[in-house]
C-alpha cells in the first residue's frame, strides 16, 4: 500500500508513523533539495515537484492521496500538478483527502458548528480554503475519486505545544471574554485520517477536534502547572499588541463538533481534551 503526499509536514508526518507498521510505504515532493534530502533521511521516497513523469508514474500506485499544502491567492498548489498526472497516468486512488480548516466557518460567538452548518469564513485564508475545498470535491465529481474533506482546529503535538511555549517564556494567556476554539492532537488526527482510509467516502467531510473547546487562557495556565513554573498573567486582548492574522484569530469564537467523525468512521480521540493530550506530551518527554 502507497501513500503519496503533497505537502509533508506535521500533520502528514504522523500519519506515515501510524501507517508504516502497518505495511505502508509513503511519498512526497518537495520543492527545494533540502527538503528532499529531509525526505530520505526518514524513509519517504521524495519526488521533486517539477518531475511531472516521476510524480504520474507515483500516482498510478498509490491507494491513498493526501494533500495538506495550504492555497495561495491562486487556489491549491497541488490542483495543476496532480489533477493533470492523475488523468495522464489513469491513477484512481482508493481515497483521497484534503486537510482544511475550521475557519471555513467565521465566526460563531461562541456557539457549535458542524459539517452541515453554513460556511461563513472572515479571513483571507478561510475564503481560499472554502475555495480549495470547493475545487477538491469537483475533481473528485468530475474524475470519479474518493474525495473526502477535513476541517481541522489548532494542531499540536510534540515539539508543537503550549509546553514548548511556556518553556520557552513565549506563551501568552490573553483574556478575550468568550472567546473559546478547539484543538486536535496530532496523533488523534492522524488516527482520524487512518479511519477514513479504511472506510472511504467519495464526498466526505468531517470535523476532526478533541471534545472540549477551550480559551487559550486555561491552556497555557495548565501548561504552566504541569511544568511547575509560574502561570503567565493575562494580557487584556486590546492590549497584547497582536498583528492582524492574530487579530482575525481571536475575532473568531465557535465549538465545533466532532459527532460525525465518530459517528461514521468510529473514530474516538485518544487525547478528549487538552489536558490528556499535555499529559501525555510531556510523560513522553516531549
Amino acid at each position: 500500500m502507497r501513500l503519496f503526499v503533497f505537502g509533508y509536514g506535521f500533520s502528514a508526518r504522523a500519519l506515515a508513523r501510524r501507517l508504516r507498521p502497518q505495511g505502508w510505504e509513503v511519498t512526497a515532493t518537495f520543492r527545494k533539495a533540502e527538503a528532499g534530502a529531509a525526505l530520505a533521511a526518514e524513509g519517504v521516497a521524495a519526488l521533486p515537484l517539477d518531475d511531472r513523469d516521476a510524480i504520474a508514474q507515483a500516482l498510478a500506485q498509490t491507494q491513498a492521496l493526501l494533500v495538506t499544502a495550504p492555497p495561495g491567492p491562486e487556489g491549491c498548489p497541488a490542483l495543476p500538478v496532480l489533477v493533470p498526472a492523475l488523468a495522464r497516468s489513469g491513477a484512481f486512488p482508493d481515497w483521497t483527502g484534503y486537510l482544511s480548516t475550521t475557519g471555513v466557518y467565521g465566526d460563531r460567538r461562541g456557539g457549535w458548528v458542524f459539517e452541515t452548518s453554513r460556511l461563513a469564513a472572515q479571513s483571507v485564508e478561510g475564503a481560499r480554503r472554502v475555495g480549495a475545498e470547493r475545487d477538491w470535491l469537483e475533481v473528485g465529481r468530475g474524475m470519479g475519486l474518493t474525495v473526502t474533506v477535513f476541517r481541522l482546529p489548532g494542531i499540536y503535538g510534540p515539539g508543537r505545544s503550549a509546553l514548548d511555549r511556556v518553556r520557552a517564556g513565549q506563551a501568552r494567556r490573553i483574556a478575550a471574554p468568550g472567546q473559546v476554539f478547539s484543538r486536535i492532537h496530532v496523533d488523534d488526527l492522524a488516527a482520524g485520517l487512518g479511519a477514513s482510509i479504511a472506510a472511504p467516502r467519495a464526498g466526505g467531510i468531517y470535523n476532526l477536534c478533541d471534545d472540549e473547546p477551550a480559551p487559550n487562557p486555561d491552556v497555557v495556565a495548565y501548561a504552566a502547572r504541569l511544568l511547575g513554573l509560574p502561570v503567565p498573567p493575562e494580557i487584556p486582548l486590546a492590549e497584547a499588541g497582536l498583528g492582524p492574522q492574530a487579530m482575525r484569530f481571536y475575532a473568531e469564537s465557535k465549538r465545533v463538533s466532532n459527532a460525525r467523525a465518530k459517528a461514521e468512521l468510529g473514530w474516538r480521540p485518544a487525547y478528549p481534551t487538552y489536558r490528556e493530550g499535555l499529559q501525555a506530551i510531556l510523560a513522553a518527554g516531549g
